[in-house]
């Protein structure tokens, strides 16, 4: 391990008496210091004329320095004077460090940058954290400046965390976050050249294929190494992900097997067909999608034919799984959210504190955005076209398609809010190309994640009143509204920017105009023909004995409700003498006893004619009148 002053300049503190007044007016300008305080120091220099020296000691001996030293050694520390090392500034907390701070050289550094992590989003809370955790250590570590710190800086802070969570066992998980917080600060301050690396950091090929017997996996590997030539990183883990379930069966059943030119149909492929039938989901305890089988079948398919058209050796000498194999898959129609919740959504999203997120989820079911498309979008995606508005400029997305949309005056506003709440953001490299790219949803000096999105989503659904929604939703949402207003299949096309008309017919087979008409000359057809097709309510005249009629009956305020018993009972029948708001008075005796009355025999019918749940719906009534009339006699 390197020495506590290994990259610290040497230090050069004043003669003993000055050093000592010095402290003394530190003292005097925090408002603390007293007898012991001085002797404590005046000690600490008689054993340690030259103060760094102290920091050669072992991190043991460092650390039993008393309460009574401690105030000297901060001020030692943050006036230039001292290093200690990482591993004790890791190791001590550092009491009442702003007030220290005060009036020393690092002061500038400190508030220079809690002003830069405000103009991010930061809260004073959040940054005053970050900024006695990380920068002040780092401060009083490098004895540079703030805008002489690096990375390195950052990162032997870090590798003392580690030493400390392997001597202690104590973890550094508010450590890492600082660490990564104070990473973007100093990048957008210009101070650093690229913003940290996050903090997962994918496993490999090997590690994930782990349960892949040794034999095996390294064919599985370089496959995957090829297929990142061709496909999105994304593409090929999800391809990792389904061939590892196939690699741990073949392990599981035939761990002998040394090649895969080895695989046998009726040894391997039916057992693993059958195998990922009945799988179970890990994460709900049911079984999979049937999308879910189809993708893993697929990614095995695709993996055998694959490496049998590259010539590889290992290629088992005849074709295995065949198009029979793959699950047939459900065609479920768009799954859009109806008018009312859509509207009920919206209202939730126009209210929410998250304003960054809930406008992005605005504008995504304003133009119909994919969630992915959502994010990538750039500072600078709105284009006024003289005479023909305002577009928003869709990036490159799943189908590697840009495209342009209109947007009217409502959906502008929303995007001028993004642009106000995204505040001054240093350009961040885009993933799919490395260039540094302005991208319009930026918080905290990083790109908006989809969890977050997906999150602020699920509150405002829940807010609304809605079991769920997904982004993806919105997207259904919004194409539907369009098939609603009549927009034709190739405009549909171009808006959703889909590559082929089948895509964009999913909307169509929803709400299809020429089949409506059908159905309505057809429907006016049969009624014609056959008569009403539907039972409807048999008119009874008032002056007959409603009360015999072989129908479903109830007596109402001001007449009787007849219904028949394919139509079953009406859900709003006597509703009112239910509800707690309903009220009554010895004026309505006679009514509410005429009520009762009627209602007694009717249960007395409808159990003759063997409605049980109807003469039990006429027993509650009953008992309910019964109350009321007790309440209005009392009265």
């Amino acid at each position: 391990m390197l020495p506590a002053n290994a990259n610290a300049p040497e230090a050069k503190p004043p003669a003993r008496g000055a050093l000592l007044a010095e402290y003394a007016a530190h003292l005097a300008l925090s408002g603390r210091g007293n007898s012991a305080y001085s002797s404590a120091a005046r000690s600490f220099l008689s054993r340690w004329p030259c103060p760094q020296d102290w920091a050669d000691q072992p991190l043991a001996a460092r650390l039993r320095a008393g309460p009574q030293l401690r105030p000297f050694l901060i001020f030692l520390m943050t006036h230039g004077y001292l290093q200690p090392g990482y591993d004790y500034l890791v190791a001590r907390k550092l009491s009442s460090f702003w007030r220290v701070v005060a009036g020393s050289p690092i002061e500038s550094g400190m508030v220079r940058f809690v002003e830069q992590a405000e103009t991010l989003g930061y809260s004073r809370r959040q940054v005053s954290g970050v900024a006695s955790q990380v920068i002040g250590r780092a401060l009083i570590q490098s004895a540079r400046p703030l805008d002489q710190l690096s990375v390195d800086d950052l990162d032997e802070l870090a590798d003392a965390c580690r030493r400390r969570q392997l001597a202690t066992g104590r973890g550094w998980r508010h450590y890492r976050g600082a660490i990564h917080t104070a990473g973007h600060v100093l990048f957008h301050l210009g101070i650093t050249d690229t913003p940290p690396a996050p903090w997962l950091v994918p496993k490999s090929y090997e590690e994930r294929l782990a349960a892949t017997s040794e034999t095996l996996r390294p064919a599985f590997v370089a496959y995957l190494e090829r297929k990142l030539g061709t496909c999105r990183p994304k593409t090929v883990s999800s391809l990792t992900t389904r061939l590892a379930h196939f690699g741990r069966f073949l392990n599981e059943i035939d761990s002998g097997l040394s090649s895969v030119g080895d695989l046998g149909r009726e040894r391997h492929i039916e057992p693993y067909l059958n195998s990922v039938a009945s799988a179970i989901n890990t994460k709900t305890g049911g079984p999979i999608t049937t999308a879910d089988q189809a993708r893993r079948v697929l990614a095995v398919s695709c993996f055998l034919s694959d490496i049998t058209e590259w010539g590889w050796n290992e290629a088992p000498g005849r074709r295995l799984i065949f198009r029979s194999d793959v699950p047939r898959l459900p065609q479920p129609l768009p799954r859009y959210l109806p008018i009312d919740s859509d509207r009920r959504l919206a209202e939730a999203l126009a209210v929410s504190e998250y304003r960054l997120a809930a406008d992005a989820l605005l504008l995504a079911r304003a133009c119909g955005l994919r969630i992915g498309e959502l994010l990538d979008l750039e500072l600078d995606c709105v284009h006024e076209i003289p005479g023909n508005g305002a577009w928003l400029k869709v990036p490159l997305g799943k189908l590697d398609t840009e495209r342009m949309v209109p947007l009217d005056e409502e959906t502008v506003t929303v995007v001028d809010r993004l642009v106000a709440a995204r505040g001054q953001q240093r350009p961040l490299r885009h993933p799919r190309n490395g260039r540094m790219v302005e991208f319009l949803m930026v918080h905290y000096g990083r790109r908006i994640s989809d969890h977050a999105m997906r999150a602020e989503l699920r509150r405002a659904a829940a807010e609304a009143g809605l079991d769920s929604a997904t982004p993806h939703q919105l997207r259904h949402t919004y194409a539907t509204a369009l098939v609603n207003s009549g927009v034709s299949l190739q405009h549909l096309m171009v808006l959703l920017g889909h590559q082929s008309a089948e895509m964009s017919l999913r909307y169509g087979r929803l709400f299809d105009a020429t089949v409506r008409e059908s159905y309505e000359r057809a429907l006016t057809l049969a009624k014609t023909r056959l008569g009403p097709i539907l039972p409807q309510a048999v008119p009874v005249e008032l002056n007959t004995d409603w009360k015999s009629a072989p129908l479903i009956k109830s007596r109402l305020a001001g007449g009787y409700c007849l219904r028949t018993a394919a139509q079953g009972v009406c859900p709003y029948t006597n509703i009112c003498e239910f509800c707690p708001n309903f009220r009554s008075d010895a004026g309505f005796l006679a009514v509410i006893g005429a009520q009762r009355a009627d209602a007694e025999a009717l249960a007395a019918d409808a159990e003759q004619r063997g409605w049980g749940e109807e003469a039990a719906r006429h027993r509650r009534l009953c008992e309910r009148l019964d109350q009321l009339l007790a309440r209005a006699e009392a009265g």
